[in-house]
């Protein structure tokens, strides 16, 4: 995480790295809208799994991972997709993704 500090040193802005876990489920369900028993499916089905926090109680999300919750949450709600669809969905996109790589 970097800060960079005003004259004054208060914080004038934080940036914290795509890949930092600090969401919790309750802030996350917040910012998505979206209901907990989501979450723990998707943590459950191995589709978006964070690291827990040091007592492995917590499951904390990282920007990166809030972004596929909700790619995943779009599709489940909007679509009415259920998770074997997802995961279907999703190995499609890394393999468009990679292909598009390697060309």
């Amino acid at each position: 995480m970097v800060a960079k500090n005003k004259k004054d040193h208060s914080f004038e802005e934080v940036h914290i790295d795509a890949d930092i876990p600090i969401y919790t489920t309750g802030v996350v369900c917040k910012i998505l809208s979206i209901p907990i028993w989501i979450l723990k499916q998707l943590d459950r089905e191995g589709i978006v799994s964070p690291p827990r926090d040091n007592q492995g109680k917590a499951r904390l999300y990282s920007k990166r991972e809030l972004k596929k919750v909700q790619h995943c949450w779009f599709f489940m709600k909007q679509h009415d997709v259920k998770i074997p669809g997802l995961k279907i969905i999703l190995k499609m996109e890394r393999g468009i993704f990679y292909n598009n790589r390697k060309e």
